[in-house]
């Protein structure tokens, strides 16, 4: 009996140790895209060029790796040994230098190179639907796959303790001990506590994850009272994201335009004769209906003078929404930080129905003020730090670097917390 017990705590050790080898794997399949998201998406997409170009398929465009992992480490180091293609890349690009990522190991490099050479092309959809449907859910394949694998093992896991179970019994049969009779699954302690403690573990994981994820809405897109695309307005008719949002530059909050500011331009334009546009379930929007819903809103009759005194708010659903626990201005950001809306927004200019580009996280955002460089030259919001500017002027500091947000206080709880 002693043998049988030893046994059974052994599979059971066995087992609770694959399965937690078996999750340590699969969230080693996410630290790709976690730490894109973390370090690069903020200036790079996979297949789009943002801030800074494409990453699909960049190791093809350096000569070597080792010179790419220098160059992410430290570009405007790279940039002395002058190789020609960084040289080009940082002309290219307005001689913006990209942000130094220092800490990064070859393999965390690697692990992003990879998730972005996974990522399918949207472009190429259309001509291989089923390629590019299998591609994008590479991850979900990976996850069923040790689903699959620990279930596997679960159940050669209970074999193994039947096996023992029944060689036992025949050891018994030949000593001529006493035959006794099999304890049924449910009353066996030992099986009851494999599974108490599986459920444990699992359990456990799922509720972390999903506590963390808890209030998010990244990706959240709701259908709006009228079909406003930014594709449009920012994109093709290069309107200025501050026209609408004027307090973006101003004050806390990036407002909503209100119905007026609409009617400043569609007073005179009354039908939409731009390119087709559709929402996200591939349907044509008719345009010049949309602006019709924006007339009945502004109570504004073609060819009679407009009343704005008989307009109502447009009840636009708002998407982004951060806890009432966390403090954030849009201005100190857009106007002293000269932080790109495309930043924490996407490639709005892009974008028909507005969806939410990041889980604005908290570990998003001390990341970002972790690694991004306050622009200190002809910013008077910063002339207050004296010691800053005589150490950027003294080489202290080093100027290709600059001073980072962290370093003025960026990252302390009550910044963002109080």
């Amino acid at each position: 009996m002693i043998l049988s017990r030893s046994i059974a705590k052994a599979s059971i050790a066995a087992f609770l140790f694959i399965v937690s080898l078996s999750f340590g794997v699969a969230a080693n399949a996410q630290d790709g895209k976690a730490l894109f998201s973390a370090n690069c998406a903020s200036c790079h997409a996979p297949h789009k060029k943002l801030t800074g170009p494409a990453l699909a398929g960049v190791e093809a465009r350096w000569s070597s790796k080792e010179n790419l992992y220098s160059w992410i480490r430290n570009s405007a180091a790279y940039l002395k040994t002058g190789d020609p293609y960084a040289v080009n890349l940082y002309n290219e690009y307005n001689k913006i230098a990209m942000n130094a990522f220092p800490t990064l190991k070859d393999e965390e490099i690697d692990a992003i190179l990879t998730y972005v050479n996974s990522v399918p092309d949207p472009s190429k959809a259309p001509a291989d639907a089923a390629a590019g449907a299998t591609a994008s859910n590479v991850e979900a394949d990976n996850s069923l796959l040790f689903g699959i694998l620990t279930l596997i093992l679960a159940v050669v896991a209970l074999i193994m303790l039947q096996v023992n179970s029944n060689l036992k019994k025949l050891a018994d049969d030949k000593s001529g001990l006493p035959a006794l009779e099999p304890i049924p699954f449910w009353r066996n302690k030992a099986y009851i506590a494999m599974v108490t403690v599986v459920l444990f573990v699992v359990g456990g994981y799922l509720t972390t994850k999903g506590a963390m994820a808890y209030g998010r809405s990244k990706d959240y897109q709701p259908e709006q009272p009228i079909y406003y695309s930014h594709a449009v307005h920012a994109g093709t008719n290069q309107i200025n994201c501050q026209y609408c949002h004027s307090g973006a530059a101003q004050g806390k909050q990036a407002t909503i335009p209100s119905v007026n500011v609409c009617m400043n331009c569609h007073q005179a334009i009354n039908e939409y004769k731009g390119e087709k546009i559709y929402n996200e379930a591939g349907e044509e929007v008719d345009g010049t209906a949309e602006i019709k819903k924006l007339y009945k809103y502004a109570g504004f009759e073609e060819g009679k003078p407009w009343d704005p005194s008989k307009a109502k708010p447009i009840e636009w659903v708002r998407i982004h929404n951060l806890p009432d626990h966390v403090y954030f201005n849009h201005a100190q950001h857009v106007k002293a930080g000269q932080v790109a809306c495309q930043t924490c927004h996407g490639d709005i200019q892009k974008m028909g129905e507005v969806k939410q580009f990041t889980d604005l996280s908290m570990g998003w955002c001390v990341n970002c003020h972790r690694e991004t460089k306050v622009q200190f030259k002809d910013n008077g919001f910063y002339s207050i730090y004296e010691k800053y500017h005589a150490d950027l002027k003294s080489g202290k500091i080093d100027s290709t670097k600059g001073v980072t947000v962290e370093m003025i206080g960026g990252t302390e709880c009550q910044k963002c917390h109080y």
